[in-house]
């Protein structure tokens, strides 16, 4: 009798740790998803203010058109990506976005009406706005999937991440492009 209370005992403590392995891997998949959202926001809120951008370019005929072009066709890549959730060519695509961003930037440095222009300006300041959140939220993204990757490996979680699929979720990393500094001595030669 106290035999079969003990090994009902363990029971019940193996099934309370098991459900709490589980409930903490739900935690962890949804705060990912809460943080991909973050950023799809964001991302929406930049690819709306893109083509605001182009045409207030536009205006200016002698505007660089292949610049224009490469960031147009850069936003149309993150879209796809942003819609499908592929982290990694999201990652590409970003690279080329605000590498676009910058040359149109820095160009704009050449054209004195268009730097003084008022549309020019505030959407230059929303777009590097929302750039900037986009890389606080990118860090929260990537802290998330970190967390919930060792999550899904570390022992005993990983037998019950095991017989649910969690899968490994991929970081959000932009290219290196992305990350370096915009050549002036190419854009103006």
């Amino acid at each position: 009798m106290s035999a079969t209370l003990i090994l009902l005992g363990i029971c019940i403590v193996v099934l309370i740790y098991t459900v709490s392995l589980y409930n903490n891997l739900v935690s962890l998949k949804h705060a990912v998803g809460k943080a991909w959202a973050n950023i799809d926001v964001l991302l929406k809120q930049r690819h709306d203010e893109l083509p605001k951008l182009v045409e207030v370019c536009k205006q200016y005929k002698q505007f660089e058109q292949e610049t224009l072009q490469r960031v147009i066709e850069a936003r149309s890549m993150v879209q796809t990506a942003r819609q499908d959730q592929d982290v990694e060519a999201l990652g590409k695509a970003e690279g080329m976005l605000r590498m676009g961003l910058g040359n149109i930037f820095a160009v704009a440095e050449a054209y004195p009406e268009l730097k003084t222009n008022q549309n020019f300006m505030q959407l230059q300041t929303r777009i590097t706005g929302l750039e900037n959140g986009i890389a606080d939220r990118r860090e929260l993204y990537n802290e998330s999937v970190n967390i919930y990757n060792v999550g899904i490996e570390q022992f005993p979680a990983v037998l019950i991440a095991n017989m649910f699929a969690y899968a490994e979720k991929p970081l959000l990393e932009f290219s290196a492009a992305e990350k370096t500094d915009v050549d002036m001595k190419t854009l103006f030669s």
